[in-house]
């Protein structure tokens, strides 16, 4: 494959999830070059604007397996991860494996289970491994978590950690729809996710993927990451800024960007266009009465960093 028919292949993606999900091109094309890019997605929404369809949507399009996971207080972390359990039959302990081991895993209302629970992610999306007794297994490939939270309801929620943040490696909203794109909407039948075929194979997802890692970044563009970054930690209204991680995350996300516009190298205009939903949740600002939020101070750097002229 090439990159033409990177860009091909990725359409075809985004326009199958547009089937279901219906209005939201802008969020589908985001959630599907953070998945090329081996990352995690995080949705914070309303409920009943499509994030689960979307999730499951995309693990139909690429041919993935699909699981979901109802984040609940009394949620354990064995739910997520299995169990091994003792089979009496032959004396032995068996493993079973939990939800986690899929393509496509909806950690739906992440923030409703404990801190424990949540944990039992950290490893799978940071390693796309789980280890429970001391046994390290593989996660399927490709893996991708999707994970939402209702941003209006607070009672009985645990916000997530930060190390669980900085594991994902975008976050957006999807926000309602048109008048236009509603009533399309409103044609679709009961389960539109049932209609939908395949739009790439897994296989061939899964060449898409090594595909971005080969997406040359010159050293221009390298500095440019690194600087936007560093001006986060720098800057006058964060407590807390950026990590190396999301230095690595925002030039993986701005690869496969490049590659989905059917590029074989990426520019600073696929940096800008990434940083908002990569960086933004990663930043803590500070409560000292300086102003401004996360997504400010992202708009704050993005204006302030100059371009490498090399670039």
């Amino acid at each position: 494959m090439d990159y033409n028919g990177f860009s091909e292949a990725t359409e075809r993606i985004v326009s199958n999830v547009e089937r279901a999900v219906s209005g939201k091109r802008e969020g589908v094309f985001l959630a599907v070059v953070a998945l090329l890019a081996g990352g995690h997605v995080l949705i914070e929404d309303v409920p009943g604007v499509g994030k689960t369809l979307l999730a499951k949507s995309l693990a139909r399009s690429i041919s993935g397996d699909f699981r979901r996971i109802q984040f609940t207080p009394d949620l354990l972390p064995a739910d997520v991860t299995g169990t091994n359990v003792y089979n009496q039959g032959d004396g032995q302990f068996e493993f079973w494996a939990g939800p986690v081991f899929a393509n496509v895993v909806l950690a739906d209302e992440i923030n409703r289970a404990s801190p424990k629970t949540q944990s039992a992610l950290l490893e799978a999306m940071e390693e796309a491994s789980v280890t429970v007794d001391g046994v390290t297994r593989r996660l399927p490939e490709p893996f991708g978590v999707i994970g939402t939270q209702n941003p209006v309801e607070h009672e009985g929620t645990y916000p997530l950690p930060h190390a669980e943040l900085d594991r994902f490696m975008v976050k957006m909203s999807l926000g309602y729809p048109d008048g236009e794109a509603e009533v399309d909407l409103l044609r679709l039948a009961s389960d539109p996710v049932a209609s939908l075929g395949p739009a790439v194979s897994l296989p061939e997802f899964a060449e898409m993927q090594a595909l971005v890692e080969e997406v040359h970044a010159s050293e221009a563009v390298l500095r440019y990451v690194v600087s936007v970054t560093q001006a986060t930690r720098k800057h006058e209204a964060v407590h807390l800024g950026a990590s190396p991680r999301a230095s690595r995350m925002l030039l993986a996300a701005a690869r496969a960007s490049a590659a989905a516009h059917g590029r074989s190298y990426c520019i600073p205009d696929d940096v800008k266009a990434l940083a908002p939903h990569v960086l933004s949740h990663r930043i803590i600002a500070s409560s000292n009465g300086s102003g401004g939020d996360a997504g400010g101070v992202v708009r704050d750097v993005l204006r302030s960093v100059p371009v490498n002229e090399a670039v």
